[in-house]
């Protein structure tokens, strides 16, 4: 399935059902008054948030929706019915705007959780509302209200415990691969990725916890270079970071130049991310003979930030690995 994580839709509330002219027409009842039933209420248009759509994939394709007008009234006091409700199911995570003013309007984050965007029209009213002691035999109705329409703009953010970011090539998808269920596309050339991936991570007497990888960061990202900003916003919900680094390409008179790119992008599009908690891990260490050049392990042993080589590919240091993970995780609920 294509990952759409973005899509912009009309909605049209259903229009309201006008009301009734009638009269009471019965044997022995020559001059029956009004009985003109009222209009039924258009159906609304509602969003609900499900775990059982991934992306805004189907919302992307069609784009316009309209719930069922409400019923006309009828004779005999008859009152149409109203509109069914129109529901649209959406990916949990997803943030609803205003389509003109981009103003939020909910963020869907819990299974269930519920807006409506496009609210019915009233039903009209019918001939037998209006009647008066100075009016007998009304012969005027309303007609139904019509239904409220609107753009709204819907994004999803990702819902994921972690999130893993790095350079292009650095092997985040090789390393989602190893730690979850999923099963991303892996080659050895930059923007393998290009869509978020998540996985499950499975523990024995522990919670299993989400993890999500974007596409690589390069320097410019928070501006829209490479793949960066269309993605960035999935990290943000997440409650830790894993910044993976490629140790067998780090400069040894320049150990940190990787990380501080890395933080200078998140920096630049949403400061708060760099208040999360974060765990650096060094990938590719088997092609370094699992040794860190002394330089290396000094610089991130000033950080006091836990790090930890591993080998994603061989699966070397992947239990500690989730075992920091676990740990931070713990603390931070």
């Amino acid at each position: 399935m294509r990952f759409v994580d973005e899509a912009k839709i009309w909605v049209q509330g259903g229009d309201g059902g006008r009301g009734c002219i009638s009269f009471r027409r019965e044997k022995f009842v020559p001059r029956g008054g009004p009985d003109g039933g009222n209009g039924g209420k258009g159906g609304d248009v509602i969003l609900i948030a499900t775990n059982k759509h991934p992306t805004l994939l189907d919302l992307s394709l069609q784009q316009h929706y309209r719930a069922p007008r409400g019923e006309h009234g009828k004779g005999k006091l008859q009152q149409g019915k109203d509109g069914a409700n129109l529901e649209i199911f959406v990916p949990l995570g997803t943030i609803v705007r205003d389509g003109e003013t981009n103003a939020l309007l909910k963020d869907l984050v819990k299974e269930g959780d519920r807006i409506v965007v496009a609210r019915g029209g009233k039903g009209g009213k019918g001939n037998a509302f209006f009647k008066s002691s100075v009016n007998q035999t009304p012969r005027i109705a309303q007609p139904g209200e019509k239904g409220e329409g609107r753009w709204i703009k819907l994004e999803l953010k990702l819902l994921a415990d972690v999130g893993i970011i790095g350079l292009p090539n650095s092997g985040k998808s090789t390393l989602i691969s190893k730690l979850s269920s999923a099963h991303p596309k892996i080659a050895d050339y930059p923007f393998t990725t290009l869509t978020p991936n998540l996985g499950v991570v499975e523990l024995e007497n522990f919670k299993n916890f989400v993890i999500a990888d974007i596409p690589g960061l390069i320097p410019g990202a928070h501006q829209g270079a490479g793949l960066g900003l269309k993605f960035l916003r999935h990290i943000e919900r997440t409650r830790l970071l894993v910044f993976l680094l490629d140790v067998s390409s780090i400069e040894i008179q320049n150990p940190g130049k990787d990380y501080q790119i890395l933080l200078a992008e998140l920096g630049s599009y949403n400061p708060q991310l760099l208040e999360k908690p974060r765990i650096i891990a060094l990938n590719k260490f088997d092609l370094i003979s699992y040794h860190l050049p002394k330089e290396v392990d000094f610089y991130f042993q000033q950080l006091k930030i836990s790090f930890i080589p591993i080998s994603a590919l061989t699966g070397e240091g992947i239990p500690a690995l989730i075992n920091l993970i676990k740990n931070s995780l713990n603390q931070s609920s």
